[in-house]
């Protein structure tokens, strides 16, 4: 079953609301983002795996005031599902707490849990090096 024009707002919302609940502080609601089992990979930012959202949730509290000031997120762009799972990919933009930016491509999986979707996994990819034709 393609995905509806409900599934891909749903979607949309829940990429978009990370940065919402991360900037606030708000990491006990991102149950209602991520699932339990989560595996977020930060991999290319020196970070590894992170599995599961408790890990999640502890490895926001351990970079405390390394986090980033706010997370950006914008270009989201469904990519393919089959009704239960999709995939997606966004741009991200983080403002650093020396008030610099990091540019990003997060890359994710979701699956439906009811009504409602949840990231399943994530990657995320950090722009480095500008197009050079």
């Amino acid at each position: 079953m393609p995905l509806t024009i409900e599934d891909r707002l749903a979607i949309t919302d829940v990429i978009s609301l990370h940065g919402h609940y991360a900037d606030a502080g708000d990491l006990d609601r991102m149950t209602e983002l991520f699932t339990e089992d989560v595996v977020y990979d930060v991999t290319a930012l020196g970070g590894g795996l992170i599995g599961g959202l408790a890990a999640l949730r502890q490895a926001a509290l351990d970079l405390g005031d390394r986090n980033p000031l706010a997370h950006h997120v914008t270009n989201v762009v469904v990519t393919g599902g089959d009704g239960d799972r999709a995939h997606a990919v966004s741009k991200a933009v983080a403002v650093l707490p020396d008030r610099g930016c990091d540019s990003a491509t997060y890359e994710d999986t979701l699956v439906r849990d009811g009504d409602r979707w949840l990231i399943c996994h994530r990657t995320i990819r950090p722009r480095r090096e500008p197009l050079t034709p």
